[in-house]
């Protein structure tokens, strides 16, 4: 019997994957330490050498091996001879212009605000208050407030978000009777002129703060409104879309935004939900783990099944009429009024 078997109750192989599953923490950071040094965008098809890139980027050569060295056990990179490394299907997506890009996703996961919030989570699962809260005093859109950069790159990390999914929302859904479509919280709207794109006929609405709307490009159809959607949302549309909207808030907060929607939607109108819905299995790791960030990031939000969808819209005055899958990991939710 090995020294490691006298010390583990389990076998082995568990403890191991144990250890492994501890390691996510180190692989999180890997991961977000060369995708804000760029790494990933100094690479092609052709291995290229540690060194190259660590001049290239300004990093510390050993150091750089050493973290690309343990990515490549998790499918990252791929080491060759000489200390060369070249991209894989995963390390690809960390590169900036490529579609589907998540090089600012990985950088927010790794950013000190983040950090500092986690490590607060015991407190978090003993009290359920959340993580940022607790480290810094106030919720995190307060927090982005006052730290433009971070708020910049979580702006981009969403876009990032955006661009991996839009297609398979676009794909999964007839727009085709909608006149006027509002996208509430729309960002810089990639969603909303991506349906306008495969819709010609319809006219669109960005909807969001005045610092975000500030950044939107301008696009044809699209009208530009600013504002709080808690204080008001667009009028004059038969629809209205959101996207990774409500898992951000608690249920209050998610009927207040519902029902002032509610308020304008003609009869025929309805509400579009683009969001995550937690089943029992285990195919759902995504949605439960995206869960835990909703509980450690925000006050009050989470990932919801359809049974809690469909009582949280009931309680705005709509219905849920039917909850489409599409080929990623977002569903809609389709809702119209009572």
């Amino acid at each position: 019997m090995t020294l490691l078997e006298q010390q583990t109750t389990g076998t082995p192989a568990a403890f191991e994957s144990l250890i492994q599953l501890l390691f996510g923490k180190h692989i999180t950071y890997a991961i977000s330490a060369v995708a804000r040094l760029g790494v990933p965008d100094h690479m092609a098809e052709a291995p290229v050498s540690v060194e190259d890139l660590a001049r290239r980027t300004g990093a510390h050569a050993p150091s750089l091996y050493r973290v690309m060295r343990a990515l490549t056990t998790v499918g990252v990179f791929e080491e060759r001879s000489g200390q060369r490394f070249c991209l894989t299907e995963v390390s690809r997506l960390l590169k900036t212009d490529v579609p589907g890009s998540a090089r600012f996703f990985a950088i927010q996961l790794g950013d000190s605000w983040s950090a500092r919030s986690w490590e607060r989570f015991t407190e978090t699962v003993q009290t359920g208050e959340d993580c940022v809260t607790k480290a810094f005093g106030k919720n995190v859109f307060e927090l982005f407030a006052e730290q433009p950069e971070e708020a910049a790159t979580f702006q981009r990390s969403m876009t990032n978000l955006s661009a991996a999914v839009v297609d398979s929302i676009v794909d999964g859904y007839d727009f085709s009777p909608i006149r006027r479509l509002a996208d509430v919280g729309g960002g810089h709207g990639l969603l909303l002129g991506s349906i306008l794109n495969r819709y010609p006929a319809m006219q669109g609405v960005l909807y969001d703060l005045p610092e975000v709307i500030a950044g939107a490009p301008r696009q044809d159809r699209v009208q530009l409104q600013a504002g709080s959607f808690f204080e008001r949302v667009p009028s004059g549309c038969d629809a209205y879309i959101i996207k990774f909207i409500l898992h951000d808030w608690d249920d209050d907060h998610c009927r207040k935004i519902l029902q002032l929607m509610r308020q304008q939607l003609p009869e025929h109108g309805r509400v579009l939900i683009c969001e995550q819905v937690v089943t029992n299995g285990p195919d759902a790791a995504f949605a439960k783990f995206l869960d835990l960030e909703m509980l450690a990031m925000t006050a009050g939000g989470r990932e919801r099944t359809a049974a809690e969808f469909r009582d949280l819209l009931a309680s705005a005055g709509l219905r849920l009429v039917e909850v489409v899958r599409t080929n990623g990991p977002l569903c809609i939710l389709d809702a119209r009024p009572e």
